[in-house]
């Protein structure tokens, strides 16, 4: 089974989405300061707005919006490591946001982990039922972990031509399918956390 593709492009675009949200209902000072950060991400200038946001989370570092978009940026410069850490933190602090669990997700998802990122998806879920990008994530996921149960099925009964033929389909499915695991845009979880 092939590793799932950098999810880069639809992390971008999702990321844009979430801060537009968050910036709407984030206190106004805060809100110039994110959106000048989100603008930087947006123009491709990744460097100068991670540079940005962390010398803003020196000034603030409890702001939960900041400490997203730092772990938006840490992920997007694939800087996987610090990124999850940022994202396990933002959910021990507010484990009633969703998004922090999806971002999560997506790291676990591009490592492979994808019972780690089923259970992400599942508890952001439960925070936010109505959440359509984690529900997307988690057919992608459950769609992973069936393809390498079709592969395991195939291993151990060769003449299988029923597994052969679901995993045929997933893989056609994933290579024809735009992305796969998708984190969302950058500031939903602030606007939620700043509550």
């Amino acid at each position: 089974m092939s590793r799932p593709r950098p999810f880069a492009a639809a992390f971008s675009a999702a990321v844009a989405a979430v801060a537009a949200v968050l910036l709407a209902l984030a206190p106004a000072a805060r809100a110039d300061e994110a959106a000048d950060i989100q603008r930087l991400m947006n123009s491709g200038r990744a460097d100068e707005a991670l540079s940005r946001v962390e010398r803003a989370l020196a000034d603030k570092p409890g702001d939960p919006q900041l400490r997203f978009l730092h772990g938006v940026l840490l992920a997007d410069a694939k800087r996987g490591d610090e990124a999850m850490a940022v994202f396990v933190k933002l959910t021990q602090d507010y484990p009633e946001l969703a998004e922090p669990y999806n971002n999560l997700a997506v790291l676990h998802a591009e490592r492979g982990s994808y019972d780690k990122a089923r259970e992400a998806l599942e508890t952001a879920l439960r925070n936010q039922p109505a959440y359509a990008t984690a529900h997307e994530n988690l057919g992608d996921v459950y769609a992973r972990l069936a393809a390498a149960s079709y592969a395991r099925a195939r291993q151990l009964a060769p003449r299988n031509r029923s597994a052969e033929a679901k995993l045929a389909t997933l893989r056609t499915l994933f290579a024809t399918a735009p992305g796969g695991v998708t984190a969302p845009a950058a500031a939903s979880a602030a606007s939620e956390a700043a509550r």
